[in-house]
């Protein structure tokens, strides 16, 4: 019998990791709750509670407040205790659920480790929806996503890609995105993230 790869059920400490990394962040980038309401227009309540780990932000949210820090969305849930290794065990990765779409996903990728690359798995659940309103971003992100089960619409812009099992899709995070699951089955895809490196000027 053929065995199916599956995301097991949540940490109870994610919102306290997601809270750490983004103040550890915002801090980094010498940004007031103030400042960093306006970039990523979530208010500063919102992002006070988050902060404190006493909101479940939804993933539209949390992609607002990552796109104001300049970073992917995968980077809010890294653990930002972990020491940094280029391992990443099974053991180490923790699952976050969506609690408006009940998407769950989990970084495959080693935490807090300096890499352009970052690998994340996502399970999409039948008959869900997640729109990301964001557009452009102060660093430059390309995302593929390759579908390992089921199908979804994933929407750039005005444009509809149908995805089925083991299609690819590459797009660059720039525009709104809508990812969308009309069937009765769940899907699962691998998402990969690259930020491009500036381009050095030569005098």
């Amino acid at each position: 019998m053929k065995e199916k790869a599956a995301i097991t059920a949540p940490a109870p400490d994610i919102n306290s990791r997601i809270a750490s990394r983004v103040r550890q962040l915002r801090t980094q980038l010498g940004m007031t709750l103030d400042g960093l309401a306006a970039k990523c227009e979530v208010s500063r309540s919102m992002l006070s509670l988050v902060e404190r780990g006493e909101s479940s932000p939804t993933a539209v949210v949390l992609e607002k407040i990552a796109t104001g820090l300049g970073i992917a969305l995968a980077g809010l849930f890294d653990d930002a205790s972990a020491p940094a290794s280029p391992l990443s065990r099974r053991a180490d990765r923790t699952t976050w659920r969506d609690p408006q779409s009940g998407y769950l996903r989990r970084n495959i990728s080693p935490a807090n480790y300096p890499t352009p690359a970052q690998i994340v798995e996502v399970i999409l659940p039948a008959g869900a929806r997640v729109a990301y309103e964001s557009g452009a971003r102060d660093v430059n992100l390309h995302q593929q996503l390759w579908i390992q089960e089921g199908a979804i619409e994933v929407t750039i812009g005005n444009v509809t890609h149908r995805l089925t099992k083991d299609d690819c899709l590459a797009m660059q995070l720039d525009e709104p995105i809508t990812f969308r699951n009309r069937t009765r089955k769940t899907a699962r895809y691998i998402v990969v993230l690259a930020s491009e490196r500036p381009r050095t000027t030569r005098r």
